[in-house]
């Protein structure tokens, strides 16, 4: 069919009201195989922030129409279907609850770029629904959502891309492929750093309860999450800084850093973890604290049987208010290895600051476009293509998760207390002492007359994931669901 001629009859389709007998359950997987000609009509869940970029990529696509729009916030559809008809030429339909795209049987794919606390669950009813998905990251809210995810996408023989886009970059590849060639020996430290300024890093205040806005189906938005009040604070971003809604900055562009840290490893998940840190605000007087739940400050360590992965969250930089120092961000990977360090796409030798080329290493590709990469492989059917298939979101996204959970289970200890547990390693130290000394530049404060938020070091077995130790530990690898918005033990 013609583009126009398509749109006309998915109109005419929609107007006619076709039924289905689509089941959450997973009684009914119905999707369709798609020639290699045909075009992929998909919907965006979640068009607030990130969902726009998915609009903007899937719109562009000859081969694609964005024909859902689906979000509780119903302010946000004019503006969405006007992006849509500018770069996509089609009008799409909007609707707040994601059951309702899903029981359209020519909806072939849905793309997530919702609250946390959603993407797991959208993936496995979109799987049992016979859809494809796009998830952002992270893949999951809590581990059991994320290998839930996976068996989803095996059982109903789904098509799943996890958001960790620079698994389709060249750059990273090439670098990933270089540390586990064995050229520079055994990585001994896969260190990731995500610290970035603004948008509540700092503070979000405190916004106090009130009726959402009629707009808005706040039972929807809630999904999974128990009952609360509504409050302008987790609508629509500072949600990220909230356990009920997000899972803090290292599961938010931390993934990102942990995914590419873990890719070099080259293993699944730790036989350990280990986390600290604290949320610092920016008054002047440090009495204040906000709403906010998660760290802002947070140094975690992964034990992989011989190399660690180290993992900074710094988020109090930029311009501070209080001392008026300007501290950098940084968002990137680096490898230390037996025989020197690979940082900024160069190997440093041992002793010395003159970097050279990185080797040229056989590596697998499938293309530097991640959301073409998921179109292609929904019309090819071959997983195997996918550069950040479903099982590889799991694993990167379950490390923020494990790396929080320490974190939660952590005490406050005085700051002059040495944080025991934490290997006596330079690259861990380095950080720990960076964390004091951000602490200082930016708000002038001391640690050692202060306080922070200590983990246990928690023993894992990547072949149960699950803790050895520490019952407690295994409670937090999932959570209490509200009905229907649960996640199923059985997919």
């Amino acid at each position: 069919m013609s583009r126009q001629t398509r749109r006309t009859f998915l109109k005419q389709a929609a107007l006619s009201g076709i039924a289905t007998s689509f089941v959450i359950s997973g009684t009914k997987a119905s999707g369709r195989v798609l020639g290699a000609n045909e075009r992929v009509r998909i919907g965006v869940a979640g068009i607030h922030g990130r969902g726009g970029s998915h609009i903007s990529a899937f719109a562009k696509m000859d081969d694609v129409d964005v024909t859902y729009l689906i979000d509780p916030d119903s302010r946000i559809f004019a503006g969405r279907v006007d992006q849509v008809k500018k770069q996509g030429g089609n009008t799409p339909k909007c609707v707040q609850d994601i059951r309702k795209a899903l029981e359209d049987p020519d909806l072939d794919a849905v793309s997530i770029a919702t609250t946390n606390h959603w993407h797991s669950l959208i993936t496995v009813w979109a799987c049992q629904a016979g859809k494809d998905v796009y998830v952002e990251k992270p893949c999951s809210h809590n581990p059991f959502e994320g290998r839930q995810c996976v068996e989803a996408a095996r059982k109903y023989n789904r098509i799943v891309q996890h958001g960790t886009q620079s698994r389709s970059s060249k750059g990273w590849a090439k670098a990933i492929a270089a540390v586990r060639s064995g050229k520079y020996g055994k990585l001994l430290v896969s260190k990731g750093y995500a610290s970035k300024p603004g948008r509540g890093r700092w503070s979000v205040g405190y916004a106090m309860p009130k009726d959402p806005p009629p707009e808005l189906d706040f039972n929807i938005w809630l999904g999974p999450a128990l009952v609360q009040p509504y409050h302008e604070n987790i609508v629509h971003y500072n949600w990220h800084w909230f356990w009920d809604f997000g899972n803090g900055e290292i599961g938010n562009q931390g993934v990102h850093q942990m995914d590419i840290a873990r890719w070099a490893v080259g293993k699944t998940l730790p036989k350990s973890v280990i986390s600290m840190g604290g949320r610092y605000t920016t008054d002047v007087d440090h009495a204040y604290k906000d709403q906010a739940q998660t760290p802002n400050m947070q140094v975690t360590v992964f034990d992989f049987d011989g190399t660690l992965l180290v993992f900074e969250v710094m988020s109090l930089c930029g311009k501070s208010p209080i001392t008026g120092k300007k501290l950098p961000s940084k968002v990137t990977n680096e490898f230390y290895l037996e025989e020197g360090k690979i940082v900024g796409g160069k190997f440093y030798p041992n002793g010395s600051d003159k970097g050279e080329p990185l080797p040229d290493v056989e590596y697998t590709h499938h293309g530097t476009d991640h959301f073409r990469n998921f179109i292609d492989c929904v019309k090819s059917r071959k997983k195997e293509n996918l550069n950040a298939e479903i099982l590889e979101g799991h694993y990167s996204a379950a490390l923020c998760h494990l790396g929080n959970i320490s974190y939660r289970l952590g005490h406050e200890v005085p700051g002059t207390q040495k944080p025991a547990g934490f290997p006596d390693n330079p690259h861990v130290q380095e950080s720990i002492e960076k964390l004091r000394r951000v602490l200082k530049d930016f708000l002038d404060l001391d640690l050692d007359q202060r306080t922070y938020r200590l983990g246990p070091k928690l023993s894992f077995d990547p072949s149960t994931e699950r803790f050895t130790d520490h019952t407690e530990a295994n409670k937090l690898l999932t959570r209490v669901y509200r009905e229907p918005f649960v996640v199923p033990e059985k997919v």
